[in-house]
């Protein structure tokens, strides 16, 4: 069968429509950039750049906030992001033993943007999976040049790659080929109109689960061996929202909601983040909002439950997407890891 979203089958868990791209795009400003490295048998890896808005990340920054399910992962520049509740430099999302070439490209970045020949000091938010099983991570492939193209490609309001691509392109999700995923939802209400966006990258351990039905036990198989080992996911929740720091954290948690009705297990080796950010120009920490007294607008904690739906929803179908825009992959000394058997898949949801 053909990749195509869970939704283009008529399926799709939620209450809540998604935005026209239903992507991480649809909050205004965001921009994805990826770059997919593939040589030779053995290099399958690659790297997913998000951007909360198009101007200087630096000067000026967006409320976040970190939530940690298992920290068996190495998220560079958590400590920072927590303890001032902001970002100020894009986000990659790559493998492990990357990290340092990514944060490094960061930084090389942030650094070449105009206004900022003076920083020195700046916090690069990396995310992190092991893709190892499909890719000699050893050979530490990927480049800061690498890295770059991922940055500079950035692009906002259109759809992005899924399933077998960037971050994406190693990961193992439940015993079946993981990827790069993303969905969306709009929120109409008294309070405004909000888009929630999630995209993930999809690499743990479970016995999976779609829509309630138990597929990984009904699908019994090698695949469910394998599905019950270690893994890791990255989930980043952007939102036009103007929400504090502080609910940006309580929202961030919201995406482990999405996360468990998969069926993932959360296990002692796995490294499971969830990011949330506003791109919101109202609560924009700019310079004159960080050097004095800041007045800003934002949201009520009585008004946070809709998003905190919207985020779990978004979360659950990003990841159903990374898993149906996958495909087989083999690499590191042939190991294969088959996409989703979807055909059996929709049979089983059908009944």
């Amino acid at each position: 069968m053909t990749e195509k979203h869970l939704r283009e089958y008529g399926l799709a868990p939620g209450v809540y429509d998604p935005g026209p791209l239903n992507a991480i795009t649809d909050v205004g400003g965001v921009r994805v950039g990826q770059l997919t490295l593939i040589e030779g048998t053995d290099v399958r890896t690659g790297a997913t750049a998000v951007l909360a808005h198009g101007g200087n990340l630096f000067q000026d920054r967006v409320p976040a906030g970190l939530a940690v399910g298992n920290g068996f992962g190495k998220f560079a520049g958590g400590s920072q992001l927590q303890e001032l509740g902001e970002i100020e430099t894009p986000i990659i999302l790559t493998n492990t033993l990357a990290v340092p070439r990514a944060a490094e490209a960061i930084i090389d970045w942030t650094l070449g943007q105009q206004g900022n020949e003076e920083v020195r000091s700046a916090n690069p938010i990396v995310g992190e999976v092991n893709d190892s099983f499909l890719n000699d991570i050893g050979r530490r492939s990927l480049t800061v040049e690498h890295f770059l193209q991922a940055l500079e490609s950035a692009e906002a309001g259109v759809g992005i790659a899924e399933g077998t691509t960037g971050g994406g392109t190693g990961t193992v999700c439940c015993g079946w080929k993981g990827g790069i995923g993303s969905s969306s939802r709009v929120l109409v209400d008294v309070s405004g109109t909000y888009t929630i966006g999630v995209l993930v990258q999809a690499n743990y351990g479970g016995y999976l689960q779609i829509m309630g039905v138990p597929v990984g036990q009904l699908l019994a198989s090698d695949q469910l061996a394998q599905g019950s080992a270690d893994g890791s996911i990255m989930m980043l929740v952007a939102t036009d929202a103007p929400l504090s720091d502080r609910n940006l954290r309580r929202l961030a948690w919201r995406a482990f909601a999405g996360l468990a009705r998969t069926g993932a297990s959360m296990s002692n080796g796995s490294g499971d983040y969830a990011l949330a950010f506003s791109a919101s120009q109202a609560v924009r920490r700019t310079i004159p909002r960080r050097s004095g007294v800041a007045r800003v607008d934002q949201l009520a904690n009585e008004l946070m439950s809709p998003l905190f739906q919207a985020t779990i929803e978004a979360t659950e179908e990003a990841i159903y997407n990374a898993l149906f825009m996958a495909t087989d992959v083999t690499g590191y000394r042939k190991h294969t890891v088959q996409a989703l058997p979807k055909a059996q898949v929709l049979e089983l949801l059908s009944n």
